[in-house]
């Protein structure tokens, strides 16, 4: 069984930043493309980053391009996001996804285990 545990979450002003942590229990993390993902207040769940097995090649949403950066330890089965200049618009439950496969993309139904997800706030 697969189990995606996020961390990290938690209330920022606009401006800082915050890392989450996605811990992902099982033998095979390094076989599996990893991605984030976020719902915002009242909107649908959009795609944030996402990372290839070997953590060579990142993949973000437009919205994040060049304030978030994803990473991967593949001998801690970890993935992280570490979140800058935030804005409030970044407000949402971020949540961690294990790809059902090792394609590098954005596609949520094409990711098959999910966390629990996280708040992250960020005030004005």
């Amino acid at each position: 069984q697969v189990q995606l545990v996020e961390s990290g979450g938690g209330l920022v002003q606009a401006g800082g930043s915050l890392r989450l942590s996605c811990a992902v229990s099982g033998r095979t993390f390094s076989a599996y493309t990893m991605g984030w993902f976020r719902r915002p207040p009242g909107k649908e769940r959009e795609f944030v980053a996402a990372i290839s097995v070997n953590g060579g090649t990142t993949y973000y949403g437009d919205s994040v391009k060049g304030r978030f950066t994803i990473s991967r330890d593949n001998t801690r089965n970890t993935v992280y996001l570490e979140m800058n200049i935030l804005k409030p618009e970044d407000t949402a439950v971020y949540y961690c996804a294990r790809r059902s496969d090792s394609v590098l993309g954005g596609n949520a139904a094409k990711y098959d285990y999910w966390g629990q997800g996280t708040q992250v706030t960020v005030s004005s």
